[in-house]
């Protein structure tokens, strides 16, 4: 019982820990969105509804001031370079939450 018990904690934390990353990384769009001088909060939410919709390359258009599919606009980013970055912050998180021993070593 102990072992399920245990399993299922470290289930339900590990879904959270997924799902506030997740959610971590819609801070992207919303500052290019308030940088460009839009409404963070409308654009966000239509590029979340065009992606649900299944409009995988649905991208802010900051010069039209709207939601466009990206790759027609030539805008384009290397993987590496989201990847890299990506990367970079969640080591960077990490180190801080052991530094506060928030998260375990191992």
């Amino acid at each position: 019982e102990a072992v399920v018990s245990t399993l299922s904690t470290e289930a339900v934390v590990s879904t959270q820990s997924t799902g506030a990353f997740a959610e971590s990384l819609e801070i992207v769009p919303f500052t290019l969105a308030e940088n460009a001088g839009l409404s963070p909060i409308n654009i966000v939410t239509e590029l979340r509804n065009r992606h649900t919709l299944g409009e995988v390359f649905a991208g802010i258009n900051v010069k039209k001031s709207c939601i466009t599919n990206i790759t027609e606009e030539n805008v384009l980013q290397p993987l590496l370079v989201s990847i890299s970055a990506i990367t970079l912050a969640s080591e960077t998180v990490r180190a801080i939450l052991k530094i506060d021993d928030i998260v375990n070593t191992r």
